[in-house]
């Protein structure tokens, strides 16, 4: 009898997730995580302090640049969100995963290292790409346009430069929408935005760099309200973590970010997936007890392969 308990329940259990699973590959639009890690990647470079040393003795502990997949089966495209320096990987993994070759178009966040470098990649010395559409606020566009060697991939048409305005939604596809929103960061030399994608059935927000949710002219707990699903600057964890005075990278704390949804229901939190880890943030081992905490109360966190349904 017990036996034939347990292997009832070990076909629910698996009823369930063949259910999940198919969820996933019926979706015909949907968002993949490309990368969690902040703009240098974890571990990061010259590091040799305890945080990065696991990664640099285990590559499967290498954790790439923040960057998303959105995928469009029914008209065959895809695009990338921001062009990291681990864009070759990024990109292979992209069309594993979709089965799709060509690239439909990336769009940008900002002009920091980890969300835009890896345009060089397009370039005639590397994949010598044609007229791609990339995606830019105005004065990232101008950024591109006028500063070498960026200017080159404009001029020999390996990019296409596409305007975008603050909240004026462009169709990437016919069922594809998506919304640039400016938010308040370190813009030397462009602006910054989130994005918000909109799919035929759910919703995605994404703001891997803000300085701090109070400079925000929007009510950051409102905009997950409008969403499925949000994906959030967890660039530190707490003060204290880097020895540098962290006002000079602002970014808000997971700490201050748990506050804020500290009152709002479990459906709620469940939605906040957190990404754009720094190689000093504890949160990236699944074993940190201030994440376990953050899980328990229904936060998750992004990984490598992550598929969310629009």
């Amino acid at each position: 009898m017990n036996k034939l308990v347990t292997l009832s329940a070990l076909l629910l259990l698996w009823s369930c997730h063949s259910e999940k699973t198919k969820e996933v590959i019926k979706s015909e639009q949907w968002v993949m995580v490309l990368g969690i890690a902040q703009d240098a990647g974890y571990p990061q470079i010259a590091c040799e302090k305890e945080c990065c040393v696991p990664a640099f003795n285990n590559p499967n502990k290498i954790q790439k640049v923040s960057a998303l997949g959105v995928v469009d089966l029914q008209v065959q495209q895809q695009f990338l969100v921001d062009a990291t320096p681990d864009i070759t990987s990024l990109m292979r993994l992209l069309r594993m995963r979709s089965d799709i070759q060509q690239l439909h178009g990336i769009l940008l966040t900002h002009a920091h290292i980890g969300h835009y470098s890896g345009l060089m990649y397009l370039g005639r010395e590397a994949m010598g790409a044609h007229s791609i559409p990339v995606y830019a606020m105005p004065k990232m566009s101008d950024f591109l346009r006028n500063n070498g060697p960026w200017n080159q991939l404009v001029s020999l048409q390996n990019i296409q430069l596409q305007p975008l305005q603050n909240g004026t939604p462009i169709q990437l596809t016919p069922q594809l929408k998506v919304t640039p929103l400016l938010v308040p960061h370190r813009d030397e030399f462009s602006e910054t935005v989130g994005y918000r994608i909109q799919g035929t059935q759910k919703s995605l927000l994404y703001i891997p760099d803000i300085d701090k949710w109070s400079k925000w002219h929007r009510n950051i707990v409102d905009e997950v309200k409008k969403v499925d699903y949000a994906l959030l600057d967890a660039t530190f964890f707490a003060n204290g973590e880097i020895a540098r005075d962290m006002s000079e990278v602002p970014h808000p704390f997971i700490e201050e970010t748990q506050v804020l949804f500290k009152d709002q229901p479990r459906s709620l939190k469940q939605k906040i997936i957190f990404i754009h880890l720094n190689h000093s943030n504890p949160a990236l081992h699944s074993s940190h007890e201030g994440r376990k905490q953050l899980e328990a109360e229904g936060f998750r966190f992004a990984h490598e392969g992550m598929q969310l349904p629009l």
